[in-house]
């Protein structure tokens, strides 16, 4: 008889989200074990804990989730647990902070997506502005639209500062060209809205992040994307479950909603832990994983 599937989620947050822990025993885990206020100097006993309790044929039933709120910490963690590894003692690494990696993948694949079937481009020397640019879902954001040929700028919301400093780390650790400016007043954030191709939002649930009249000018605007499903939602004339569909009064731009994000994103999500079950070799899955499978499910 095979061991049960043991899902290993560690997080340095005092609680492990209940989502995650829903969506790891709904892709077929059987049990799903939080460790809970984990520091990134506790990864390698951990995960060499888990890795030596069983066979090197019995630890392929078991895989790490990594949670959180920060997408540096997560993928540190994840280079962690990867060099705590023992061959053929291996697992599967999964990092996910906050789901920011898996929406965040969610919402560029979908504005990919549209940018191909309703103009007929795509990413490459589009300039992409990604509003709440201090969360780790716009962090996510901008990097994978950078790594798939945009120019993205971080737009921050207390001055330039915290968005500089996120975007040099961006820089520096994925080889990306990410911009930054300040949204501190609406007059800067319609100025930037103005400039833009495709616009993220992904500002706090419940607050609106840009008027219609600010982004409506645009000359080049296609794509207008929000992951905001709390009213009021994050964009003007974006409504929560617009898929492509023309912004009224936008010039043919086409907004993308919530719940066609969050749809993408619960798929994603869980066919990452069902990667992490059905693979014969242990996989190390982040934001970069996320996003290939997104574009299949959204193609």
């Amino acid at each position: 008889m095979a061991p049960p599937r043991i899902l290993h989620m560690i997080t340095p947050l005092k609680y492990m989200s209940p989502f995650d822990i829903n969506m790891g025993i709904d892709a077929g885990y059987d049990h799903a074990i939080p460790y809970t206020n984990a520091t990134i100097e506790d990864i390698y006993g951990l995960v060499q804990d888990a890795i030596f309790s069983r066979s090197p044929e019995g630890i392929k039933r078991q895989a790490v989730f990594i949670g959180g709120k920060r997408a540096i910490e997560s993928l540190d963690m994840m280079d962690k647990a990867k060099k705590a590894m023992v061959p053929p003692f291996e697992v599967s690494v999964f990092a996910d902070p906050a789901g920011s990696f898996t929406t965040a993948a969610a919402m560029v694949a979908c504005a990919k997506t549209a940018l191909k079937k309703t103009f007929d481009t795509d990413f490459k020397d589009k300039r992409v502005i990604v509003y709440g640019g201090t969360g780790v879902v716009a962090f996510a954001s901008a990097v994978i639209a950078s790594m798939d040929g945009a120019k993205a700028f971080l737009v921050g919301y207390d001055g330039p500062e915290r968005v500089r400093r996120l975007t040099m780390e961006a820089n520096d650790r994925f080889n990306v060209d990410l911009g930054y400016a300040d949204g501190t007043t609406e007059e800067q954030k319609e100025e930037l809205a103005q400039s833009a191709d495709v616009i993220f939002s992904a500002g706090p649930a419940g607050r609106q992040i840009l008027g219609l009249e600010q982004f409506k000018p645009a000359k080049n605007l296609k794509v207008v994307a929000d992951v905001n499903a709390v009213p009021p939602l994050g964009i003007e004339g974006v409504g929560i479950k617009d898929n492509g569909v023309p912004v009224e009064g936008a010039d043919g731009a086409v907004g993308i909603g919530a719940l066609a994000i969050g749809d993408i994103k619960y798929k994603t999500e869980i066919g990452m832990f069902k990667e992490m079950i059905e693979a014969k070799e242990p996989v190390y899955l982040d934001f970069r994983a996320a996003y290939r499978l997104a574009q299949e499910l959204t193609s």
